[in-house]
């Protein structure tokens, strides 16, 4: 009798165990949506001031508690990026938070914008940090 006969358990074993990596394939091969906070942030850099202006941002809820950052432009240039509010709630926080904002502030140094990069372990945190920075370089302009 061979293995792949109509009524043999290996059979079955062959079709579910194919159908699984087809479906895992597809899932796979799907693209994620943009999130809108990234839509937001696309291509806004620091605005074009004479002088120096430092602004604080909107605070930001996240899932484990507000971020905030305060801005300084200097003659359209961002200078410097502070972290003011943000999840210190617990040593885990802290703990990622560490690590986290300090990426951050270099990334939004270096882009000169919020159009920056999620910490892979702080998304969270990067969501609020991107959105607060947004809204104080919006007041900057503003």
């Amino acid at each position: 009798m061979h293995a792949l006969r109509k009524n043999h358990p290996l059979r079955r074993i062959v079709l579910a165990s194919a159908a699984t990596v087809s479906g895992m394939v597809l899932l796979l091969s799907l693209k994620p949506h943009t999130t809108p906070a990234a839509v937001v942030s696309a291509g806004a850099t620091a605005p074009a001031v004479q002088g120096t202006r430092t602004v604080t941002g909107d605070s930001v809820q996240t899932r484990w508690g507000p971020v905030q950052v305060r801005v300084t432009v200097k003659d359209g240039r961002l200078t410097d990026v502070t972290a003011v509010v943000y999840p210190t709630d617990n040593p885990r926080d802290q703990e990622i938070n560490s690590y986290a904002l300090p990426r951050l502030r270099t990334e939004a140094l270096t882009a000169q914008s919020a159009d920056i990069d999620t910490v892979s372990g702080a998304t969270y945190t990067s969501d609020g940090y991107r959105q607060s920075l947004q809204s104080a370089l919006d007041s900057v302009s503003g």
